[in-house]
Order: C-alpha cells, then structure tokens, then sequence
C-alpha cells in the first residue's frame, strides 16, 4: 500500500455521525453566541461631553487644551517622562505620537451625553440639543471632521426617565438619518442597566426604528453601561451580564464599566471610589468572563481626579491616570473613559508606552511561533492560543498609532492581514 500504512480503529462511522447529530445543537450556539472579535477597530477611549456643551469645536479644543497643558506642565519629552515615571528610551517616541495625536485626533470616541453630565431640562430644551447636536455631528461627518467613532448616552429605561430617554434617542436618531445615512462609527450608549428585559427593550427600540427609517436589519447597535450591581449579580443568585448580552440579540456592541454609580451602590466611601478598587475588580471579571468571544467590547471607566491647578497637582493627577490606564491595559481591558482634556496626554502616554514597550517581546514570540521553531530557539514555548493574543497586540498597537505597520512587518514577518487572521478578528 502506498502512502500512509493503514491503521485500525473501532469505532464506526454510525457513532460518529451520531456524536455529531447530538452536538448540532450545541455547534450552532457556539457558532450564534460566540462569532470572535469584531472586525473593526477598538477605540482606546471614550471621551464624553454635555449635550449643551457640544458645539461644532468640541473636539479640536479638547486637543488644543490638551496640547497647552502639555506645553506648560511638560514641555519637552524628558518633563514628560519624569512625571510619569516613564522609561527614558521611550519618552521621545512617545511624546513625539501623543503630540501627533492631540494634533490629528485628539478624540477617538465621542459620547455626546444626556444623562447624569446633562442632567433634568424641561422637554422642549432637551428636544432642541438632542437635534442640534445631531446636526453637528452630521455635518462633521460630511466634512471629515468627526472621531472616527461618536453618538450619544441617552437616560435609562427606568421608569422615572424612560420616555425622556425614548423621545431624546428618537429625537437624534431621526435628525441623523434626515441629514443622509447614519454615520458607520455611530455609538448608543444604554446607561443604569440591570435586567435583561431592560437590554431587549432596547433592541426591540433599534427594530422598530430600522422598520420606521427604512435601515437594514442589525443596523442599529448599542452599549450597556454596567452601573448597577443588578447588571452583575441578580436577585435570584443568577449572574446577569451574560443574559443581558443574549436579550441584546446580536446588538450589544459592549459592555462599559460605570466607576462612580457601581461604586456608589456598592457602598464604597467617595474618597474610595476608582477604576482599581476590589469591587471594581470583581465587576470587570464578571463583565470580561460574560463578554469572552461573544464579539462584544469592554470599556473600564474613569478617574474624577483632574489634572489642574499647579504643576505639582497636574503631574499627581497625571500620574494616577496614567498608572490607571496602564493597569486597565495589563487586565485586558483596552478601553476607558475620559473626563478633562488634560487627560488625553496620559491616556496616550499610558497606550503607546505599552504598545511599544511590549513590540520587541511580541514580535519576536510571533515570528519564532510562525517560523516552527519555538521548541529550540526560544525561551518560551508558546501555543496557539498565545500566538492569538500576541497577534492581537499587535494589531491593537497599530489600530491606535503606537505602532507603525513598517517596523511590526519587519519584525514579526507579518501583516495586518495576516495578524487579524490570527487574533481571530473577523472580516469586515
């Protein structure tokens, strides 16, 4: 016999296809519940503003307020580094990026916000900044001078504020669509959710406005904000978050952690309330278990400590900021929420410092796992699972600008085709 001897086996094909028939089911969950990675871009932020404050120069003031914060507190690489805490070998390239950045895009993701920044206002007032700020946000778009993702946090589905919530999306959405197509990097944040019939009302909202607008079905999608300790653990004992994701049916793009409102109801002392405190922590967990595969984003949440006042106070809150997001990165959540524009320099800072720090390393393991040859060459013998997640760094480095697609090609002998194969991001 040529080719492979042959071999004997017991079991028959009837088994097999048996076994097979008994897992359909559970083949197609998995294939329904668990799609992989989004295929787009995560944004490294969420930057939010008062609806009555946005105005058709929000964004490139946040970046020029930001820049002159930098100019005046640290006004040159080493400055920087200092105040921080930054290795030297990489403050000049950092610094360098996070000029560029305030300069071409300060604001990754914009929440134009309606709920506790903006607060009660009689309907007629509400009405008026809902549409207003949907104008602006489509003339931004027609002219390419919106954040490559931006929309709205609307009130929540609580009985209190629930038909103000409705009208405020109705209101946006509708001025949206009169203006031409609804932006592709659109966002609604759904805030105070603890109950899966919460997330499906929200989806049957999207439905409804689809048929109304004549959209596509799926074209709308929202955020959960996890504000609530109902959204973590119920009062049956049940964990929630997952069950939130499915009442979504395939609409909840992701899952952002609320600091100050968690926190609140939690217990926890104002002195105490942040991004790092244990029951934070443990919401995150509940949050990045429910989310794992199901294509769904995370988001931490923010610090209340404002970099203002005199140097000394701008690098103390500098320094938390930074040492949070960091932090948050190294726990895998690559997305947060920042509230003064003098935290943009540090949410910058802190990504591309991580992304360039971790390149070498990265790199190196994904071309040594690609070329075969991790069981002699090198000292970590990495699997498929890693080489995932080192793709997926990659990848995340360049989607922010900390990495250059040259010096990544160079070193992990890979493109970004082939490093989104690899992270398991599907295709747009």
């Amino acid at each position: 016999m040529s080719g492979q001897d042959a071999v004997a086996t017991s079991l028959t094909a009837a088994v097999r296809a048996d076994v097979d028939a008994s897992l359909a089911a559970v083949d197609a969950d998995l294939a329904r519940r668990y799609p992989g990675e989004p295929a787009e871009r995560q944004p490294v932020h969420t930057v939010y503003v008062p609806a009555d404050r946005f105005t058709a120069d929000t964004v490139p003031a946040l970046g020029a307020a930001a820049r002159a914060l930098l100019a005046e507190h640290a006004p040159d690489a080493d400055a920087f580094a200092a105040a921080l805490g930054m290795p030297r070998a990489h403050a000049a390239p950092v610094y360098d990026r996070v000029l560029a950045k305030l300069a071409r895009e300060p604001v990754e993701d914009l929440r134009i916000d309606f709920e506790d920044g903006y607060g009660p206002r009689p309907d007629a007032e509400e009405d008026a900044d809902a549409a207003r700020a949907a104008r602006l946000l489509a003339r931004a778009h027609a002219e390419g001078a919106a954040p490559p993702f931006a929309g709205l946090r609307m009130k929540c589905l609580e009985a209190a504020v629930r038909t103000r919530g409705i009208r405020t999306l109705d209101v946006f959405l509708t001025t949206l669509l009169d203006a031409g197509a609804l932006p592709p990097g659109l966002r609604i944040t759904l805030p105070k959710t603890g109950y899966a019939q919460q997330v499906a009302a929200m989806a049957r909202l999207c439905e409804e406005f689809e048929k109304a607008g004549g959209l596509p079905p799926g074209r709308l999608t929202f955020e959960i904000q996890v504000e609530t300790t109902q959204a973590v653990l119920g009062a049956d004992g049940r964990a929630t978050v997952a069950r939130m994701i499915d009442a979504g049916d395939g609409r909840v793009r992701a899952l952002h952690y609320g600091t100050f409102d968690y926190s609140a109801a939690c217990q926890v002392g104002a002195a105490h309330q942040a991004p790092d405190h244990p029951v934070a922590d443990h919401a995150k967990a509940v949050m990045q278990a429910a989310a794992a595969g199901r294509g769904v984003q995370l988001s931490d949440g923010s610090t209340n400590v404002l970099p203002v006042g005199s140097t000394q106070q701008v690098h103390r809150a500098w320094r938390l900021h930074h040492g949070l997001v960091r932090r948050a990165l190294a726990r895998a959540y690559y997305q947060g929420w920042d509230m003064h524009p003098g935290h943009l320099p540090t949410r910058y800072a802190a990504v591309y410092a991580y992304y360039r720090e971790g390149l070498p390393d990265a790199a190196d393991r994904l071309a040594t796992y690609l070329a075969g040859t991790g069981e002699g060459d090198a000292d970590v013998l990495d699997e498929p699972a890693t080489a995932r997640a080192l793709g997926a760094f990659l990848l995340r480095g360049l989607d922010c600008g900390a990495l250059d697609a040259a010096e990544v090609t160079a070193l992990a002998g890979v493109g970004r085709a082939r490093l989104a194969g690899l992270a398991g991001r599907r295709t747009a």
